[in-house]
C-alpha cells in the first residue's frame, strides 16, 4: 500500500510537472464568460445552448492595422474570442508588422508558440536562461518554435509589410511584455529597484516610464 501511495506521487509531481492545459472530460466544454464563476478555466455553458459561433471566428482572415510606435499588432483566437476552445488547449494569434517594426521581447507564461509566416522576412529570436541568444531570420512559409516561458521577440527587417500566424499549446497562453511590465505596471515597480537593476539613474527611468504610460483619451 505504502508503494501505491508513493507511486501515486510521483505521478502526480511528474503529470503537474509536463502538464499545461488540463485535459478535457467530456466532447465540449463552451466557456461560460459571464458566468461570474472563477476556476481554472471557464465553466461549461450549457450544451443545449451551444451554437456554431461558439466554434467559429474570422478575426485571423485579414491584417491588422498597425498603427503604434513599436509597428506591430496582435489578433489574438484564444478562449475569450473562440468559447468553445475551452479546456482544448490550444489556441492561435494573428501578427502584423510594419515596415521594420517589432514585436517587443515578452514571454507567454503557459504556452509554447510555433509561428509561420505568412508574409515577408523576419529576425526571430529567444533566450535561454544560461543567457544564451538563439536567433534565426525566418521567410515566408518558414516556421519558429519559442519554449515556453522564454523571452522572446520577431523584428521585421524587410523594407515592407510582414505577417505570421502563431500556435499555442494553451486555450489562454497570456503575455508579458517586459518592458510594459517593468516600467508600466499599476502599482509602478519602485524606481530604486529599477536603477540599481538597470544602473541608471532615476531621470532615465521616469523618461522611459513616460514613453510607456498609457495614453490618456
Amino acid at each position: 500500500m505504502a508503494a501505491f501511495v508513493t507511486y501515486l506521487v510521483i505521478f502526480a509531481v511528474i503529470s503537474s510537472a509536463i502538464a499545461y492545459d488540463p485535459d478535457m472530460l467530456q466532447d465540449l466544454c463552451v466557456a461560460n464568460t459571464s458566468g461570474g464563476i472563477k476556476v481554472n478555466g471557464f465553466t461549461c455553458k450549457a450544451e443545449a445552448n451551444v451554437t456554431a459561433a461558439d466554434f467559429f471566428f474570422d478575426g485571423l482572415a485579414k491584417p491588422g492595422k498597425v498603427n503604434n510606435s513599436v509597428g506591430s499588432l496582435v489578433t489574438g483566437a484564444n478562449v475569450e474570442k473562440i468559447p468553445g476552445l475551452n479546456t482544448l488547449g490550444v489556441s492561435m494569434s494573428r501578427i502584423d508588422y510594419a515596415a521594420d517594426g517589432l514585436n517587443p521581447p515578452h514571454t507567454h507564461p503557459r504556452a509554447t508558440e510555433m509561428i509561420f509566416v505568412l508574409e515577408g522576412e523576419l529576425d526571430v529570436g529567444f533566450i535561454t536562461t544560461a543567457n544564451k541568444l538563439i536567433s534565426k531570420t525566418v521567410k515566408k512559409g518558414e516556421t519558429f518554435v519559442f519554449p515556453r516561458g522564454l523571452v522572446h521577440f520577431q523584428k521585421n527587417n524587410g523594407g515592407k509589410e510582414a505577417s505570421v500566424i502563431a500556435a499555442f499549446n494553451s486555450q489562454l497562453p497570456g503575455t508579458q511584455s517586459i518592458a510594459m511590465t517593468l516600467f508600466a505596471s499599476t502599482p509602478e515597480v519602485p524606481d530604486n529597484v529599477l536603477t540599481k537593476a538597470f544602473q541608471v539613474g532615476t531621470k532615465e527611468i521616469h523618461k522611459i516610464k513616460t514613453k510607456l504610460a498609457p495614453k490618456k483619451s
